[in-house]
């Protein structure tokens, strides 16, 4: 019986051409990374589920988000989350490391969550953290690379936004709002899709306060209201109940949320007015102040980084200042429709996070890449070059006979370190043209009996090929003068590839 080939819901296979793009990407990610001293670790893709921190509240199941199981000591263990918790990890089973512990880590991380267009269950992120500092630098830092990796991939300014805004100064509106230890109990009724009523009983806290101003982007102001207040009901019909504030709760919050100001200063202005008193609230400000300093004095003006009291970043062990970059640009996709990609970086200060494993606070800050978003991003935006094979050159077989001479010939190109595939399958030159310029092999190697006697090779710049070909009109004229093809002494061969293979690389 045969075995039926098919891939787990959510997971895909990856060939060459995106694997050498992402490769390429990741290259000079890892540059930029490099040049501010981060140095790179790797970590296993498995993990214990109560590392990752996935046990539910007060039980000894996982989390229903996680590729979980027992091994075989029937102990939970797990695919990686993200890349912060084994960092974490790290910090506390090394405490020799030298601190500020500065690390970078790309990888595929792992949610066992529904997959959808574009959402899969594996996926690459690439993190950058300092841990073991508390000085706001690092967080200045943290913009820093974040507009030079942007630079680094050709992405302009204009075409990319970083937002800044201070965990604690969310913590001071709320705290002026009389909301520091939010905590309730909601029951509500609830009217699904087919009229059916069903009893809701939960409790809420804080951090659903900042979970639903998170939402913001996907669902607008309103619908933050609606969160905050009674309820909503999305397109699908699925009510989701609301955390019940008044009136005059709601009303700080939304004035917090809709500060503007034309520089980072008069933002700070605004948001200090707001906190009032409240002295984590002016402590965050402080700390906003102080970035804006080193982000001034190095030339990173307001058009790469803003502070927006918008981004809020959902994950409850930000503790700072916390971040997003931002895609600006759109695209319009083959149906008309116009989409952009948002966010590709988020990150934040956590500096309660090692805490649970040795009891004692290490401050730390980092962002984490959605490699996936970026590289997509990059695609649309045609800043990659990338062929679909690593190969430079095929070797093309006119004549069985001559099989040794174009073994030598590949030999050859092999040695002078570039990368020559001999044609192996069976077909005649067109054929073997036509794999060259399926794979988008950039040059191919032609020689029969003429070119052996006369010690010359034919070189045919495929590449030329394909761009001359999208702007000639006429065609026969073209294939007269064969002006991607040429003939060269043997001995020229290697150097006149190089030449031309510096042009594309």
């Amino acid at each position: 019986m045969s075995v039926k080939p098919r891939l787990y819901k959510g997971f895909r296979d990856i060939f060459a051409t995106d694997i050498r793009q992402r490769n390429a990407m990741i290259e000079t990610i890892r540059n930029v990374y490099e040049l501010y001293g981060f140095q790179p670790l790797e970590t296993p893709a498995i993990e214990y589920v109560d590392i990752l921190g996935k046990f539910l509240p007060e039980s000894d199941q996982p989390e229903g988000g996680i590729f979980s199981w027992k091994n075989e000591d029937n102990e939970w263990i797990a695919l990686r989350y993200d890349l912060t918790a084994p960092l974490s990890r790290v910090v506390s089973m090394y405490p020799d490391l030298p601190k500020p512990f500065r690390r970078y880590q790309v990888g595929p991380v792992y949610r066992f969550e529904k997959p959808g267009p574009g959402r899969f269950r594996e996926f690459y992120q690439f993190d950058f953290d300092t841990v073991g500092t508390s000085s706001v630098i690092a967080d200045a830092e943290i913009c820093c690379v974040i507009c030079d990796t942007f630079d680094a991939l050709g992405i302009e300014i204009g075409q990319y936004i970083v937002k800044v805004n201070n965990r604690k100064v969310l913590n001071g509106v709320l705290e002026a709002a009389g909301l520091t230890n939010f905590s309730k109990v909601i029951t509500s009724e609830i009217v699904d899709a087919k009229g059916s009523i069903r009893k809701s009983v939960k409790e809420v806290t804080t951090n659903d306060i900042f979970r639903s101003i998170d939402k913001i982007d996907k669902i607008g102001m309103d619908g933050v209201v609606q969160l905050l207040t009674s309820g909503r009901r999305d397109s699908s019909g699925d009510f989701t109940p609301g955390l019940q504030l008044s009136d005059q709760e709601v009303q700080s919050l939304v004035r917090y949320l809709t500060t503007r100001g034309e520089n980072r200063a008069l933002v700070c202005d605004q948001l200090e007015d707001i906190v009032g008193k409240s002295p984590i609230g002016l402590e965050g400000i402080s700390e906003l102040r102080e970035i804006d300093r080193h982000l001034t004095a190095l030339g990173y003006e307001v058009n790469q980084v803003e502070f927006d009291p918008l981004i809020v970043r959902g994950l409850s062990y930000y503790t700072g200042p916390v971040y997003e970059g931002i895609l600006t640009f759109q695209i319009t996709d083959e149906d008309g429709m116009i989409k952009s990609f948002g966010s590709v970086f988020g990150g934040g200060r956590y500096d309660n996070l090692v805490e649970r494993f040795t009891g004692q606070k290490v401050p730390a800050t980092g962002a984490s890449i959605g490699v996936d978003r970026l590289l997509a991003a990059l695609t649309t935006l045609n800043r990659h070059r990338i062929h679909s094979s690593l190969t430079e050159v095929l070797v093309t077989i006119l004549d069985k006979n001559y099989a040794t001479e174009y073994h030598q010939i590949v030999h050859t190109l092999r040695k002078a370190g570039i990368k020559t595939e001999l044609f192996l399958g069976s077909g005649n030159i067109g054929k073997q043209l036509k794999y060259a310029d399926s794979l988008r092999i950039p040059f191919a190697i032609i020689a029969g009996e003429s070119e052996f006697e006369k010690g010359t090779v034919q070189i045919k710049d495929l590449e030329l090929g394909r761009q001359l070909s999208d702007t000639i009109s006429d065609r026969s004229e073209w294939r007269q003068e064969q002006p991607a093809q040429f003939e060269v002494p043997k001995e020229n061969m290697v150097a006149e590839i190089i030449k031309r293979l510096n042009r594309t690389r």
